[in-house]
């Protein structure tokens, strides 16, 4: 026998039994369900499950969840449900392994909000639209926001996780920042003699939001690059709630998940729309998609959690071991976590297409890479091109914009003139 002091190999008995166990968890099982109650009826919802892809490595499945909250008008929110899902998977190479798809997705999501945008602004139409866009890949949860849907998360093991980003000028102070810099004005609506009323607006155009798709009669300085966080989720899952502002102006998350605590997410999200509603009534169009991430063989109902004071901050979550006769299994049971993958919020094009990627084919010489539309040899322009302090990139450092995306980058980042109209306040 061995003393307590020496080293145990792992037996292969207990390798077995791993890779059996992970087998059988890789993929959880995804249930949704949805409400909504309608004031303007600007709201529209994406919902794909078990959607296939071929990868290097074989057949795969993702789901999708879009919460999409218009606002003058139904148009941007439309197209953008109609083309965004497309415009984010056309910017990944097709030839990428599991992996490396996941590794893909936080840059594709920014070139497929950005081409969803510049697609829609050639249609002279002036709506605009939040939206908040969720993938899931096997216990792997990605986020894309803009606007002020949100989309919070609560593990099994509990607390709360913000997963998306808050773009409204009241409560955002580096928004403000970056508008003022680049040419824009925030500011109250000024009723006459210098009486100022209602949050905190851009000028022109008077729109609540510093980042939203459409918007084409405000200034290029409101953007549709997104707020974008990867986690991965321990086996025992966890659940999602996606809104529109109609629910997060009434209720708190605390207050959302614990309202429909117990209950099996097609009754959860009904549950917590009137909730909201019999808070402030139905002042807007209100929303909400929940989406229970669970192991195989757990039943429909609600993820089972810990309420924990924990907010908004990512931690480690450990398994407790489970009681049992061997020794052996105990010594190497190894903890679950939740782990935050990746986190990025900035509204410059050059640093969240940045050169520093794991994938050397992920933006392509020729191609460009937010509407992936071929580029001649010499015609490309650089993503880094007039950079004040570019370190070690040099100007033919990829990756390459094609003309029209290049004239977009400069406008939203304030270095030449918007080519939107300058036209009414908006009523977001």
């Amino acid at each position: 026998m061995s003393g307590h002091g020496e080293h145990h190999s792992v037996p292969l008995s207990v390798l077995l039994k791993r890779e059996l166990v992970n087998e059988k968890i890789e993929k959880p099982e995804i249930v949704y369900g949805q409400a909504s109650q309608s004031k303007k009826g600007e709201d529209f919802i994406l919902l794909k499950n078990e959607c296939q892809r071929v990868m290097g490595d074989g057949v795969s499945t993702f789901s999708v969840f879009g919460l999409f909250d218009g606002h003058n008008g139904t148009a941007a929110a439309i197209y953008a449900k109609e083309n965004l899902l497309n415009n984010i998977l056309s910017a990944i190479p097709s030839d990428l392994n599991r992996d490396e798809w996941i590794a893909a997705l936080p840059r594709a999501l920014v070139a497929g909000f950005v081409k969803t945008d510049k697609d829609f602004q050639q249609k002279a139409k002036t709506s605009g639209t939040t939206v908040t866009f969720v993938i899931l890949e096997g216990w792997v949860v990605t986020v894309a926001s803009v606007g002020d849907s949100r989309c919070v998360l609560e593990p099994a093991e509990g607390g709360i996780h913000y997963l998306s980003a808050d773009h409204r000028l009241e409560t955002n102070a580096e928004e403000r920042v970056r508008i003022t810099c680049s040419g824009g004005e925030v500011g109250r609506l000024n009723t006459g003699g210098g009486a100022e009323v209602g949050p905190l607006r851009c000028w022109p155009g008077g729109l609540c939001l510093s980042r939203s798709i459409g918007d084409a009669d405000v200034g290029e300085f409101i953007v549709p690059v997104p707020y974008v966080k990867q986690v991965k989720l321990s086996s025992a899952g966890g659940r999602l709630v996606i809104s529109s502002d109609g629910v997060w102006d009434s209720l708190t998350p605390e207050v959302a998940l614990d309202c429909c605590r117990g209950m099996s997410a097609e009754a959860a999200a009904p549950q917590i729309v009137n909730e909201a509603l019999q808070a402030k009534g139905l002042r807007d169009d209100t929303t909400c998609i929940v989406v229970d991430i669970l192991p195989q063989e757990q039943p429909h109902t609600s993820v089972r959690t810990q309420k924990k004071p924990m907010k908004g901050i990512m931690k480690i979550f450990r398994k407790k071991c489970s009681e049992s006769s061997s020794h052996t299994n105990k010594e190497y049971v190894e903890p679950d976590i939740v782990r935050e993958l990746y986190e990025e919020g900035s509204a410059m094009l050059s640093e969240r297409l940045e050169t520093k990627y794991p994938l050397c084919n992920m933006f392509k010489l020729f191609i460009c890479a937010v509407c992936q539309v071929e580029i001649k040899p010499g015609e490309g322009i650089s993503i880094h091109a007039g950079k004040t302090n570019p370190g070690k990139l040099r100007p033919w450092d990829g990756p390459f914009l094609c003309s029209s995306c290049q004239e977009k980058k400069e406008a939203m980042e304030g270095l030449r003139k918007s080519g939107r109209h300058r036209g009414s306040d908006s009523d977001d």
